[in-house]
Formats: C-alpha cells, structure tokens, sequence
C-alpha cells in the first residue's frame, strides 16, 4: 500500500512519536527485585544513557534493553523491509549504547545490561546479575 503523505511530511510526522518507555519489561524486573529483597534502586536519574535503574550509593546503572531495538545477538530478526534503514538504526543503537556503557564505566559507575528476552528465559539470573554487582560494591568497599 502506498503511502498518502510526501516523505518528509512522513518523516517529520513519525518524529514527533514519542517513546512511552519499555515499561513492560521495567515492571517485570520490579516485580523480580522485590521479590528477591532488592531495594534502594531509583528511576528516571538523569545520567548517561538513561539506565532504567540507579542504585546511586552503590553506583550501579542497570539497563533493560529490547531485543529489537538494541540488536540482541540472540533474537534479532532483522526486518524485510527499508533494511538500509533498520541495519544503520540498529547498529547506531548498538554504538550508542557502547559509548554509554564506556563513559558511565569512566565515571565509577558499574552497568548491567539484561536482556528483554531474558526477563522472560531466566528470571533468576536477571536477579543474580544485580545481586551480584551489588555484592562487588560492598567487597570493593570494605578493603
């Protein structure tokens, strides 16, 4: 089906779509952290990269990123259609993202990346991941 507006009507059209966030995937882990007694996290701190999840004391951003959208190894499918298009969003998510990780990393920050389909596949290491991290802080601390 053809598409009934110029290009950069189009274009400028779909630019002012704003994302709601992924909170499906945020709510999950929620639910996942307090379940295992997992407090102390903030959400929507202003820093580098938006991180879903702040443990500020401890330093620690945790990223929950969409399969799709950040190009996971494990379930991407890359699309049919305008692949030109998607190749270049989906690898400049994937630099992005990079980038993010490594400037936080310069700052003292600790990041986690857990993958959607892993809030899904095993739940439980999501939660080890963090705890994890979480124990690092107190080690590293108490030297």
């Amino acid at each position: 089906m053809a598409d009934t507006l110029s290009k950069s009507h189009r274009s400028a059209l779909m630019a002012r779509v704003k994302s709601a966030g992924n909170t499906t995937t945020e709510l999950r882990l929620i639910h996942m952290m307090r379940d295992a007694g997992i407090h102390g996290w903030l959400r929507g701190q202003k820093l580098t990269g938006h991180p879903d999840f702040v443990f500020c004391k401890k330093r620690l951003a945790v990223f929950v990123d969409g399969c799709f959208w950040h190009g996971c190894p494990r379930c991407y499918r890359r699309p049919k259609s305008r692949r030109k298009y998607w190749d270049a969003k989906i690898a400049g998510n994937i630099l992005r993202d990079r980038r993010n990780r490594a400037h936080l990393r310069r700052d003292g920050w600790q990041v986690v990346r857990i993958w959607e389909h892993e809030l899904v596949t095993s739940p439980a290491n999501c939660v080890r991941k963090i705890q994890r991290k979480l124990s690092d802080h107190y080690a590293a601390t108490s030297m």
